[in-house]
């Protein structure tokens, strides 16, 4: 089972040990870093994040519960509190938990924390559409897929597409409202 803990500077390690080379690290932050990562750039990344009260960007690490094992990392962030909507970014499970449904696990709790904490209506995120594995979980997790944005980013040569997907909260409840009668 996991739970989201906010991401803290006693993080900032593990995260960039789990990185990658610089296409990786591309395709789970987005422009959002420079290879190689650093700690000055998840310095800056933090900086007036998790303020309940003013931050526009909620950043966690995901927790495996029983073992007290940090197996991931994501971030809520644009939170508009007047739209009522945000984005889910950053999404990285770290590789030895990869296959094991953490990843859903962690969409359904950021989902949880944005619905229900924030009462948003709208959460979007955008994935490189060669990422299959992500795709697959985030459409379990009830994302819909609204469109394509051709020749998004830009790596070496080549240039990669972005599928921007979506989830409103009455998509969300009726999801887990399905969920509950079948278990």
């Amino acid at each position: 089972m996991i739970t989201l803990q906010y991401f803290e500077p006693a993080d900032f390690g593990q995260l960039i040990r789990w990185s990658g080379d610089e296409a990786f690290l591309l395709q789970w932050s987005g422009p959002s870093f420079r290879f190689p990562l650093s700690e000055d750039q998840l310095a800056a990344y933090l900086n007036e994040a998790n303020d309940p009260e003013t931050s526009s960007m909620f950043i966690y690490k995901a927790v495996e519960s029983s073992t007290g094992e940090t197996v991931g990392h994501l971030s809520l962030g644009f939170l508009d509190r007047h739209n009522r909507s945000a984005r889910v970014g950053r999404v990285l499970l770290f590789e030895p938990h990869r296959g094991k449904g953490y990843g859903l696990q962690m969409m359904r709790a950021i989902l949880q924390i944005g619905f229900e904490d924030f009462g948003l209506h709208r959460i979007g995120l955008g994935v490189f559409d060669f990422n299959r594995s992500a795709l697959s979980c985030y459409e379990k997790a009830g994302f819909v897929r609204e469109g394509l944005i051709r020749d998004s980013r830009r790596y070496g040569d080549s240039f990669w597409n972005l599928i921007e997907m979506g989830i409103l909260e009455q998509e969300w409840r009726t999801g887990r409202s399905e969920k509950e009668e079948i278990n």
